[in-house]
This record gives C-alpha cells, sequence and structure tokens, in this order.
C-alpha cells in the first residue's frame, strides 16, 4: 500500500505543471463563461427595464387631414364628368 503511494505522488510531481496549466485553462474558462453570463443577464434585465419604461410613456399620435386630397378627387371627378 505505501509502494502504491510513493508511485501515485511520483506521478503526480511528474505531471504537476500540465495539471496545473489545465487547472489554470480550466478556471479561465469558467470565469469567461461567468462573465459572458454576466454581461447577457445585465443587457437582458436594462432592455426589460427600458422596455417597462417605453410602454409607461404616453404615445404621440399624429391626426392626417384629408381634405387637402378629397378636395382634389372631387376636381377631377368634375372634371372627367364634363
Amino acid at each position: 500500500m505505501s509502494q502504491e503511494k510513493v508511485d501515485r505522488y511520483k506521478q503526480e510531481k511528474a505531471n504537476r505543471k500540465q495539471n496545473m496549466k489545465k487547472e489554470k485553462v480550466k478556471q479561465l474558462f469558467r470565469r469567461c463563461v461567468v462573465g459572458v453570463l454576466g454581461l447577457a443577464l445585465i443587457g437582458w434585465l436594462g432592455y426589460s427595464a427600458y422596455n417597462v419604461y417605453d410602454t409607461s410613456r404616453p404615445k404621440q399620435t399624429a391626426q392626417v387631414d384629408y381634405t387637402a386630397i378629397t378636395d382634389f378627387q372631387s376636381g377631377l371627378a368634375g372634371a372627367a364628368a364634363e
């Protein structure tokens, strides 16, 4: 049993640099994923808050006066009838 522990320790020691590199890469990847998810969450919250703000504001409406077009069409119809 003791020899197994010694062999395992030697194996871990031989691969320590590689294992440390793998751990650093995994940690960097985790941080990037958490950062991207955090930015997405903040963006979604901001978009939702703006949407709520925008829907609560009164909408501006415009009214179109069609009397000029109606008069023009009446004039054309009168001219065509003559």
